[in-house]
């Protein structure tokens, strides 16, 4: 009997330990009074484009492979292109913030 319950402690520890492999996932919030559309370049190698973000709006979550992303933000009517990196751990939340300054600016938040 004491098998068992071990096995069935080291399967439930296995289970609720998180892998290495676990996406990071975030999100884009837009604090400017004009819409932004926001490139993220994350270290697996693909680009993901969230366009026309609204003033004051927040996406849905997005995964990205854990390792460094670097963002990009096209903002309606300004000339400056801000950008920013940040490196992701897995599942983990990041909250990208185009901040409302100038020039405008990226902050990367973690919920």
């Amino acid at each position: 009997m004491k098998p068992i319950f071990f096995i069935l402690v080291i399967v439930f520890i296995a289970g609720c330990s998180t892998s290495p492999q676990d996406p990071a996932h975030f999100r884009v919030h837009n604090d400017r009074t004009t819409k932004a559309n926001v490139q993220v370049k994350t270290s697996g190698g693909f680009t993901i484009n969230i366009n026309d973000v609204a003033s004051g709006a927040t996406t849905t979550y997005q995964d990205a492979a854990p390792g460094r992303i670097d963002v990009t933000a096209g903002i309606q009517s300004e000339s400056v292109s801000p950008t920013a990196f940040f490196f992701a751990a897995p599942n983990a939340s990041y909250t990208i913030v185009v901040a409302n300054t100038n020039p405008p600016t990226i902050s990367i938040a973690t919920p």
